[in-house]
């Protein structure tokens, strides 16, 4: 009986989640839209309405005991969903009641998800001036890694001023966040601001604390001594900011077209294993991937799983850099995991915590990185690629830690108050100086740059599963 009760609400899941796929999807594309907008906002509302009237499913199955369950999970059907009970249990202590429950699923899309919405709309509408032109986000951006060091300075400069300009609402749109979390935080009795994400990754506190903690005690042999280095290439004792992600000195500024960067993707793939490669293929062939950098369209790069009997899509804004090829790779790593993962498991099955979501990307990756690696023609140019590499993994790991490490202190400190505009600024640059070391120099401007990440906003305390896809790969 349990069996079925659950591949009742499987399929019904299944469903809902195919028409906030497709409405999430159809709104990256454009954020700008307004039709697309409002059809994503009513799909929500519905979708929040039906999950609402769901909610008693999970409470009684917290309420079956120990005991039960042992001697329910000897039912052979049962066992393939053995799994996703365990996982739904781990939240028993912390549940409410049905009332309560119903009441916070109702008002999240009047709160939190509001915010997150404002966030989306307020960085998608955002206007960097530059060289007579109003650029996106993606593009302004996207200059940080240009080849000459003006345009990267100019670039930095109209970032941190621009943000600076909005930084009054993204301020507010922290504090409340942080606010609205700690609200539910409480009413749970949840231990600490990260305890709701780690018990979704299935990871304990410890283990998320001894990875930091252990990230932060090699920033000396890691990031302090790369840039430490890299600012002597340049011949120079610091770099700025806007140098960090710099082409090096001797570096050949090469532009990989869509052809190619497809090409090394696919050979790389291809030759780790032809059913991986196969699947990698499709994304090309079937265009599952959204490439173009346009007007409205969602900066940076996702792979949406949608659902199980359909396929994933990938989003990225391809520019033709070095970093455009790895990102591209990543992405086809969660899409390759999320397309087996379709076709091997139910619909309940397929969800996979971030501590190993970002395993099968990372691993994608590496194994472009090592395949661009072994064509290198001489020295010269295996130097770079590897310094590129250790840049990205430094971005990867001492980078999304830097960025815990400041999601912990927001969500820490505003448990006794708002945090001021300066407060939040103070907290973000202390935390990268402390993990860049003394070889990058900032600018006052830098301190507003916390505020486009759209990370703390989505989806708190996510970055650090980064880390541990790096680290394992």
């Amino acid at each position: 009986g349990l069996y079925k009760a659950i591949k009742q609400l499987e399929k019904l899941d299944l469903i809902m989640d195919k028409m906030i796929s497709y409405a999430h999807l159809l709104v990256t594309e454009n954020i700008n839209h307004e039709k697309n907008k409002i059809f994503y906002q009513q799909i929500k509302e519905r979708i929040t309405n039906y999950s609402s009237s769901l909610i008693f499913f999970n409470l009684e199955i917290n309420q079956i005991s120990e005991n039960k369950l042992k001697k329910l999970f000897k039912n052979k059907f049962l066992q393939n969903y053995k799994n996703w009970i365990i996982n739904k249990r781990s939240f028993k202590p912390y549940q409410l009641d049905l009332k309560t429950e119903k009441l916070l699923q109702d008002k999240s899309i009047t709160s939190h998800s509001s915010w997150i919405r404002l966030f989306d709309d307020m960085i998608a509408s955002l206007k960097f001036p530059f060289k007579n032109k109003n650029l996106s986000s993606t593009q302004i951006f996207n200059l940080l890694s240009d080849n000459n060091s003006h345009t990267r300075k100019t670039a930095a400069k109209t970032i941190g001023k621009v943000l600076g300009e909005n930084v009054n609402i993204f301020a507010t749109i922290t504090n409340t966040l942080a606010k609205d979390k700690l609200i539910n935080d409480t009413w749970r009795k949840l231990p600490k601001p990260v305890s709701s994400r780690n018990l979704a990754n299935v990871v304990e506190d410890e283990v998320v604390d001894s990875l930091a903690n252990s990230v932060v005690n090699f920033y000396p042999k890691l990031s302090h001594r790369y840039y430490s280095m890299k600012a002597k290439w340049y011949g120079k004792k610091q770099l700025m900011y806007w140098d960090r992600n710099a082409p090096l000195p001797f570096q050949n500024n090469k532009e990989y077209s869509w052809h190619e960067a497809k090409n090394i993707i696919l050979d790389a793939y291809f030759e780790f294993n032809s059913e991986i490669g196969e699947i990698v293929k499709k994304f090309f062939d079937k265009s599952w991937i959204h490439a173009p950098v346009l007007e409205g369209k969602s900066p940076g790069a996702f792979a949406a799983s949608t659902v199980a009997d359909v396929h994933p899509f990938i989003l990225v804004n391809y520019q033709g850099k070095a970093r455009d090829v790895a990102t591209l790779a990543h992405e086809l790593g969660h899409g390759v995991h999320q397309y087996l993962a379709g076709r091997k498991q139910s619909h309940f099955n397929t969800y996979t915590p971030l501590t190993l979501a970002e395993t099968a990307s990372v691993f994608g990756e590496m194994l472009t990185f090592k395949n661009i690696l072994k064509h290198a023609q001489n020295k010269k140019e295996k130097k770079v690629l590897l310094a590129n590499k250790v840049e990205d993994m430094l971005n990867t790991v001492v980078r999304q830690i830097a960025f815990y490490k400041f999601e912990k202190e927001v969500h820490s400190q505003r448990k006794e108050t708002e945090l001021s505009i300066e407060k939040i600024c103070s907290i973000w640059i202390n935390l990268q100086k402390q993990s860049l070391g003394s070889a990058i120099e900032f600018d006052e401007e830098y301190k507003y740059y916390w505020t486009y990440i759209p990370h703390f906003i989505h989806s708190p305390f996510y970055v650090y599963a980064y880390a541990f896809g790096d680290c394992l790969v």
